[in-house]
C-alpha cells in the first residue's frame, strides 16, 4: 500500500507540473533570429540556447499534454493518442528533472538528452493518424465539418511538433564540427529552391516507379542561381508531399492510356518578400466538393496503410504513395511556420495547381499555438 500511495503522489505532482508550466507564455523565435544567433558560434551562445530550451521545451510539451487529455468524441483514449500522451509526459518529466544548466559539461548532456527525445518523437504523426483513423472507424456518419473541433486541435499540435522538433534540431545541429557550406544548423543561408525541388521530385517519382513501374516526368523551371535562407529538409518534404499526389494522379489518369502522361511543371519564383513554387498536374483535377477535405485530417483519395496491425512501437512507418490522410494539411502547417502558406486551385476533368508560398525575409516569428 505504502508504494502505491508513494506512486499516486508522483502521478499527482507530475500532473500538476504539468498544470502549471502549461499555462506559462510560450516565446516565439524567427527564422532570420535562429540564423543571426547561430551563426555566431560560440560556447557562450550554445549555452544561451540550451538554457533557453531547458525553459521553453516543457512549456510547449505541457501544452500539449494537457490537450491531448480532453479530446473530443474519446479521441483521448484511442490507443496511438494514449502512447502520444505519455511520451509527452515522459518528456516533460525527462526536461523538468535536468538541473539547471551552467557549464559545458551540463549542456553537452542536456543536447544529447534533448536529441534522444527528437528521436522518441519521431513516430508521433503515424501514432495520431491511427487514432484519428480508429475514432473515423467508430464513427463512419461524422464528415469532416462535425469534426472541426479535432481538426483545429491536431492543427496545433502538429504546428506546436514542427516549431519543437525544429528548436531541438537547430540546437543539435550548431554542435557539428564540420558544418556544410553556408549552413547554420538546419538553416540553409543560401538555399536553391530548384536544387530541392530536384531531389524532392526525383524521391517522389522514385515511389511512383516503385509502385507502378513507370512515372510521369517533372519538369522545373526557375532561376538556377537564385537561393534564399531557409530550412531544406522542411522544403523538401513540402515539394515530396505536392509532387507525390501529382505523379500519382497522373500515373493513374494515364496508366491505361495510349497517349504519354504529361509532365509535371514546378515554376519557382522569387519576389521581394516571397518566393513561391507552383506545382502543375494534369491528373484530372479534384471535385470542387472535395477541396474544403484536402486540408483536414480524415480525408485520403486513398487506401489507408496503417491498420490496427500498426503498433506504436514499430521503429519505421511504411512509405507508401499515399493513404495517412494528413500530408495536405501537414506541408501546409510546415509552409505557414515560418510565415508561409499552401494554396490549391483545381480543374475538374483537367489537373490541379499547387501553390507554395515561403516568406523570403524570414522575420516572421513561429505562430505559437
Amino acid at each position: 500500500m505504502a508504494g502505491k500511495k508513494v506512486s499516486d503522489t508522483l502521478v499527482k505532482e507530475l500532473t500538476e507540473e504539468v498544470k502549471k508550466w502549461g499555462y506559462m507564455k510560450q516565446t516565439g523565435v524567427s527564422l532570420r533570429q535562429m540564423m543571426n544567433f547561430g551563426s555566431h558560434f560560440s560556447s557562450k551562445n550554445l549555452l544561451i540556447s540550451a538554457q533557453f530550451l531547458h525553459k521553453e521545451l516543457p512549456i510547449r510539451i505541457a501544452r500539449r499534454a494537457l490537450e491531448l487529455e480532453d479530446l473530443p468524441y474519446g479521441l483521448s483514449s484511442k490507443l496511438g493518442v494514449v502512447k502520444v500522451r505519455e511520451l509527452y509526459l515522459d518528456s516533460f518529466h525527462e526536461l523538468r528533472s535536468y538541473p539547471e544548466i551552467k557549464d559545458k559539461n551540463g549542456e553537452l548532456k542536456f543536447t544529447q538528452m534533448v536529441k534522444m527525445i527528437k528521436v522518441k518523437h519521431n513516430n508521433v504523426v503515424p501514432m495520431m493518424a491511427l487514432g484519428v483513423k480508429q475514432l473515423k472507424k467508430e464513427r463512419p456518419q461524422f464528415d469532416h465539418e462535425d469534426l472541426r473541433g479535432i481538426h483545429q486541435f491536431l492543427d496545433r499540435f502538429y504546428m506546436s511538433r514542427i516549431g519543437i522538433r525544429m528548436l531541438i534540431g537547430q540546437h543539435v545541429a550548431l554542435h557539428d564540427p564540420n558544418p556544410l557550406p553556408n549552413r547554420v544548423g538546419y538553416i540553409h543561408t543560401k538555399m536553391s529552391p530548384l536544387e530541392v525541388a530536384r531531389d524532392a521530385s526525383e524521391d517522389a517519382r522514385g515511389i511512383c516507379l516503385r509502385e507502378y513501374g513507370s512515372a510521369p516526368e517533372v519538369k522545373i523551371y526557375g532561376d538556377p542561381d537564385f537561393t534564399f535562407p531557409y530550412v531544406p529538409t522542411h522544403l523538401h518534404m513540402m515539394v515530396f508531399e505536392l509532387v507525390k499526389n501529382s505523379v500519382r494522379a497522373v500515373q493513374e489518369r494515364f496508366m491505361d492510356s495510349d497517349n504519354v502522361a504529361p509532365p509535371i511543371r514546378i515554376i519557382v519564383a522569387g519576389g521581394l518578400e516571397d518566393v513561391t513554387i507552383k506545382i502543375c498536374d494534369e491528373g484530372g483535377g479534384i471535385p470542387r466538393s472535395g477541396l474544403p477535405k484536402l486540408f483536414t485530417y480524415l480525408y485520403s483519395t486513398t487506401k489507408n496503410p496503417l491498420d490496427e496491425d500498426f503498433t506504436t512501437t514499430d521503429v519505421t512507418v511504411p512509405c507508401t504513395m499515399a493513404g495517412y490522410g494528413h500530408g495536405i494539411p501537414l506541408t501546409r502547417l510546415y509552409a505557414r511556420y515560418f510565415g508561409g502558406d499552401l494554396q490549391i486551385i483545381s480543374m475538374e476533368g483537367y489537373g490541379t495547381d499547387a501553390y507554395l508560398h515561403l516568406s523570403r525575409l524570414g522575420d516572421k516569428e513561429e505562430p505559437l499555438p
